[in-house]
């Protein structure tokens, strides 16, 4: 029965979508890191509680169908601000927020930062 899950859970890993614009916080890269945790040793890997795995695998699932988006529609695609889905991608990439993140040093830590010879993580230690 291991080995079956660990397939079902492989064949939903392949489906989830990587979203390049967010570096290290993509909940398909997310994913992944922790199913192959969970299956170190692929399909001989025991499972503890077989509910709990199916319960987990339904609700990724429902997750990756868009279950209840189809199930409850919206009438419009936009928030109560007027921000569409597309909006609210381009303010989550990485690279935007790292450009606010830049904004919010100060000018003189900019300057610091441009002409140090140091990495600025290395200032930390």
């Amino acid at each position: 029965m291991a080995a079956s899950r660990y397939r079902r859970f492989l064949r939903l890993c392949e489906e989830w979508p990587v979203e390049e614009t967010k570096q290290q916080r993509d909940l398909g890269s997310f994913l992944r890191q922790k199913v192959a945790q969970a299956f170190r040793e692929g399909e001989n890997t025991p499972i503890p509680d077989p509910e709990a795995c199916d319960q987990m695998y339904e609700s990724l699932v429902r997750i990756h169908t868009n279950f209840y988006k189809n199930k409850y529609p919206r009438l419009k695609d936009t928030t109560f601000t007027g921000v569409t889905v597309e909006d609210c991608r381009t303010i989550l990439a990485t690279d935007i927020l790292r450009q606010m993140e830049d904004r919010k040093k100060g000018t003189w830590k900019r300057l610091r930062e441009k002409f140090s010879a140091k990495k600025p993580e290395e200032d930390l230690k």
